[in-house]
């Protein structure tokens, strides 16, 4: 696929002005696609802005960027650089969206019509479909939302953006049966809020899969999403491999299986010595701007294993691993077992530093979503945890820093512990 192809399918007249860098900085769904569109026909390298950006994140995306004048799209802030790298006008790797905010240091993913175009391929033949439809909940500048996008865009499909507050409340679009399959993306989160509502759970077994993606689900929500005979479908992808590279198949995860599936067939993953993922495969990004990728592997700072089935098992990041009085605890173990005393509705663990013991284990949660009983929670944990996995502190904040696709940003909730609430 070249990029001539990817303008066609926009329904866009092939370039035929002065080539232009563009940033894409748009929140309503049928305007980003107008702006991405004019965007990649500009022949230029095309940036991808998150309208919700911070002063912090917008001073990060400017500093990646400086020197030659760029356009951004009607809506684009003007708290973005007016200029990028002066590069000479990017073959490959045009496309840079972005990733890593959560962890407090913007990058920017380079990716092109070739990148994108081998994952949607990948998808499709790991869940045998030639036309993929989507009703879209996730935001287009995220890479979740946009790939989901993509596979309508080069396979046919239709795209039905929607707004989750009108999913929840019973707005529910129908999806028509003979238009060929449908798939969704939810959060862990959205995914609860659904459950326990007959509507609702009729509504998502008409989906070929509902990816639950974003942050990990816990195993409570998980078995009640299989008691409900919903076609869930839990993958493992990222920014840097235009989503997702594999994925657990509904009729796998019905019939009993687990975890996040085979890998699809446009991706490679091995494991190091200490069990962190690697990446290889046509869909792997081509570098952060203004850099280019070397090597055929990238390694992630992700942990896992391949199950006796052939099914990725991801056990959480090396990176966020807390270090207490030289033990080590991994917090979304800690937070699986939290969500799973059915007191808390979200919830993020964290290390913090302490002079006694190094860090300790600190829950945080919504401050309107209180839980109502601790001393259950205590008992909980003690038949689940070791004593040094037990939070020492939880604290309430009035500002839950989780983003629509479900991340939680650790950095901001560090901070915020200085203002928290301990309860």
């Amino acid at each position: 696929m070249e990029r001539a192809d990817l303008i066609r399918l926009l329904g866009m007249p092939p370039v035929v002005a002065e080539m232009r860098d563009v940033i894409v900085e748009e929140r309503e769904p049928a305007v980003f696609i107008e702006s991405f569109s004019d965007a990649v026909a500009a022949g230029g390298t095309v940036f991808l802005a998150d309208p919700s950006w911070g002063e912090s994140e917008r001073a990060q995306f400017n500093a990646l960027t400086s020197a030659q004048p760029v356009a951004r799209s009607a809506g684009a802030s003007s708290g973005l650089a007016s200029q990028v790298s002066g590069l000479p006008a990017a073959t490959s790797g045009w496309l840079c969206i972005p990733t890593g905010g959560s962890s407090g240091r913007l990058k920017l993913a380079r990716h092109d019509e070739q990148t994108i175009s081998a994952a949607v391929n990948g998808f499709c033949a790991h869940f045998g479909v030639t036309k993929v439809n989507v009703v879209g909940l996730l935001p287009l500048y995220h890479v979740s939302g946009f790939m989901a996008w993509m596979r309508t865009v080069l396979t046919g499909g239709s795209y039905l953006p929607c707004s989750w507050k009108a999913v929840e409340s019973g707005e529910r679009p129908a999806l028509p049966a003979d238009d060929g399959d449908w798939f969704l993306s939810l959060v862990p989160t959205q995914l609860q809020r659904l459950l326990g509502d007959a509507e609702a759970e009729d509504w998502l077994r008409g989906f070929r899969a509902v990816f639950i993606g974003g942050a990990p689900a816990w195993p409570e929500l998980i078995e009640a999403g299989a008691k409900a005979r919903l076609p869930l479908a839990f993958s493992y992808g990222m920014t840097e491999t235009a989503a997702m590279i594999a994925a657990l198949k509904p009729e796998e995860f019905l019939s009993g299986a687990r975890g996040n599936g085979a890998v699809m067939p446009h991706a490679r993953i091995t494991f190091d010595a200490e069990g962190r993922i690697g990446i290889a495969g046509a869909s792997l990004f081509r570098g952060y701007w203004p850099e280019l990728r070397t090597g055929d592997i990238w390694l992630t700072e992700d942990l896992g294993r391949m199950d006796e089935s052939g099914s990725l098992q991801v056990s959480g990041r090396r990176d966020a691993l807390i270090i207490t009085g030289g033990e080590k605890v991994d917090p979304a173990e800690v937070e699986r077992v939290l969500r799973g005393t059915g007191q808390f509705t979200d919830v993020a663990v964290i290390g913090v530093s302490d002079t006694q013991w190094g860090e300790v284990v600190v829950a945080c949660y919504p401050a309107e979503f209180a839980p109502h009983d601790l001393e259950a929670v205590a008992r909980v944990l003690a038949s689940h945890l070791a004593a040094f996995k037990h939070p020492k502190r939880y604290v309430a904040l009035d500002r839950w820093p989780r983003n629509a696709q479900g991340k939680v940003n650790r950095a901001t909730l560090r901070v915020s512990l200085e203002g928290g609430v301990s309860t």
